[in-house]
């Protein structure tokens, strides 16, 4: 009881969503099949029917159908279940005659109501003539994509234009194999053109064609329309197309298993496109005044939001220009109003759609203006010129011409706040009044002495922080140089570095830790030489200090007090036993010899 009940349900809810979806019956085939090539049409509708009518078609043999298939699906959303059924009709069709053929719409019934298909145009392309000799090969395995295989054409549909005059510049690859991937793209860049680009899917759609006798998959690639900008021979550049195809490998030896397992490889290969020249024609001479940098074909309205208005309120004139051609490039036309009026900018929309027809779409243009007196105006005709490139000759449009009657403002002429009805999207200045009085009461002059700008201290305001930006600048960069040096940067902190160690040897003489202090002693005394000298520790000795220090200018007395105090301190450092005045003297002695010897050396 429950599984019927249940299906019940489900039978009732697929039923009800049936009856609420909508119903949807359409017929699908190729755009284009070869001659004695046989093809599917499919009539698919969203819902079971009956009594399919499908009428004659005398340009192509039925060889089956129709064949019927049926699919099934349910999904449950926030609860509640949507069933949707897919029936398929399907016919198998053979192609007879070349040329371009129709097939009517088919019929039928729904919940006794009938259902009209849509009907299909099927290009019947001609047997290829390029490989009917090689039919007989036509197993045989390829091993590489020559010229006439795969190919690019830049296809334009005019050589000859007028400047401004739109043509469609078609990109289109064609193969004869589908197994292609675009792995670089470069389109010319379309100089002394300005380019308007056709929106195409973002998956390639293969369909097929006759070219030079051979048929080919194609797949339009890009799709520009160009507007030359200047006269004269104009050519667009080369394309480059990198694409990897998957082609079927030679194999020298084939059996009866290697129909069922053929083995592929990807080939690279790069597409060029022959540059084409463009011969841009100039526009003719004697172009009229108004004439608005128009090329193409176009039409013009225009209308005004009223003929009676009061002062002070807003007039505004609606111009309407719509057609084909570069219709982003028109120029506004002029509207002249009386001398009177307060004129604003225009404001322009431009609703265009590109296809391969070229660009089409309107162009309008708001003009306001504001009427300060009160009295009977007129606004002359607008003109609006174009050159008409299937006549080649200059055609001139114009509007009506506008009377406007203008009453007293509530406040009187001139006085009353501006009233905008321009169409509620732009906010108005509110005027008050026209001429804005000189003020006379409670002014305080000032003595142009007594002004900051201009004087002295205005000047070093600017001068002074660029000199110590120039000083701190040069000091950097010698302290920068300095550092660089790093015999220089040990020289200088040969001093600090003896005067720590000798701080260090005055502690321990503090404690009579004497093998620790002369150890130290001598230490500051070979590093002081080691740093001051650049010359390494470990080649340091008694010799080669007395030469150098000899080279640097340093007298022979203070030579002979460094060597006896480092004779001293190495002998005190294996005596048995030393006085703690002996201790005193030689760390005088230490610090005032290099005292001495840092005013003798100096860098």
């Amino acid at each position: 009881m429950r599984k019927l009940v249940f299906l019940l349900f489900l039978l009732l809810t697929i039923v009800l969503n049936i009856k609420g979806d909508e119903i949807v019956f359409k017929a699908s085939a190729p755009n284009a099949v070869v001659v004695g090539q046989q093809f599917q049409l499919s009539f698919v509708i969203n819902a079971e029917g009956k009594e399919l009518r499908v009428q004659e078609m005398p340009d192509f043999d039925i060889l089956f159908g129709p064949s019927q298939s049926k699919a099934y699906s349910s999904t449950w959303v926030n609860g509640q279940s949507k069933s949707e059924t897919t029936v398929t009709y399907t016919y198998v069709l053979l192609a007879k005659n070349e040329g371009t053929f129709n097939i009517p719409p088919a019929t039928i019934k729904v919940n006794n109501s009938n259902y009209t298909s849509n009907a299909l145009i099927v290009k019947v392309l001609p047997q290829d003539q390029a490989n009917a000799a090689a039919q007989s090969n036509a197993s045989a395995p390829v091993s590489g994509i020559s010229d006439k295989d795969m190919f690019v054409s830049m296809q334009v549909s005019k050589r000859s234009v007028y400047e401004q005059e739109g043509f469609l510049v078609t990109f289109k690859l064609y193969s004869k194999n589908t197994q292609v991937n675009l792995s670089g793209v470069k389109f010319p860049e379309f100089e002394g053109f300005l380019a308007q680009e056709i929106e195409l899917p973002a998956e390639k759609q293969w369909s097929m064609e006759n070219y030079n006798g051979s048929n080919y998959y194609t797949a339009t690639l890009k799709q520009t329309v160009l507007y030359p900008q200047r006269s004269g021979k104009i050519t667009i550049e080369t394309g480059k197309f990198d694409v990897r195809v998957r082609v079927r490998t030679q194999q020298r030896a084939r059996s009866f298993f290697d129909d069922f397992f053929d083995t592929y490889q990807d080939v690279n290969k790069t597409l060029t496109t022959n540059p084409v020249t463009i011969d841009v024609k100039p526009l003719p001479s004697g172009k009229p005044a108004s004439f608005a940098n128009a090329v193409g074909d176009y039409k013009m309205s225009a209308s005004i939001n009223s003929n009676q208005v009061k002062a002070n309120e807003a007039v505004t004139v609606k111009l309407t220009v719509s057609g084909t051609g570069n219709i982003r490039l028109v120029k506004n036309p002029e509207v002249t109003f009386p001398n009177d009026f307060d004129i604003y900018d225009p404001k322009v929309e431009n609703n265009t759609r590109t296809t391969a027809a070229g660009v089409s779409g309107t162009k309008t243009i708001e003009y306001m203006a504001i009427p300060r007196y009160a009295g009977d105006f007129e606004i002359p005709a607008i003109q609006f010129s174009y050159f008409d490139t299937k006549s080649g000759t200059y055609k001139t449009l114009s509007s009506e011409t506008f009377s406007l009657h203008v009453e007293k403002g509530e406040g009187g002429e001139g006085n009353a706040p501006v009233v905008s009805n321009f169409g509620n999207r732009e906010n108005l200045r509110y005027l008050g009044q026209d001429i804005r009085y000189l003020k006379v009461k409670n002014i305080n002059f000032q003595s142009k002495d007594d002004l900051f700008f201009g004087s002295f201290m205005y000047y070093m305001c600017y001068l002074l922080p660029a000199l110590l930006f120039i000083v701190f600048f040069i000091i950097y960069r010698k302290q920068v140089k300095e550092n660089a040096n790093i015999a220089l940067v040990r020289t200088k902190k040969a001093n600090k570095m003896a005067v720590r160690r000798l701080k260090n040897a005055g502690k321990l003489l503090k404690e009579n830790k004497k093998e620790e202090f002369y150890e130290e002693v001598l230490r500051a005394l070979w590093g002081y030489l080691s740093d001051k000298l650049n010359i390494p520790q470990s080649n340091l000795t008694r010799d080669n200090v007395e030469a150098e220090l000899t080279r640097y200018g340093v007298s022979e007395s203070l030579i002979s007090e460094f060597i006896d105090i480092l004779n001293s301190c190495e002998f005190a450092r294996y005596a048995p036993s030393q006085a703690s005045d002996a201790m005193d003297k030689l760390y005088e002695s230490t610090v005032d010899a290099i005292g001495k010897m840092e005013n003798t050396i100096k860098r």
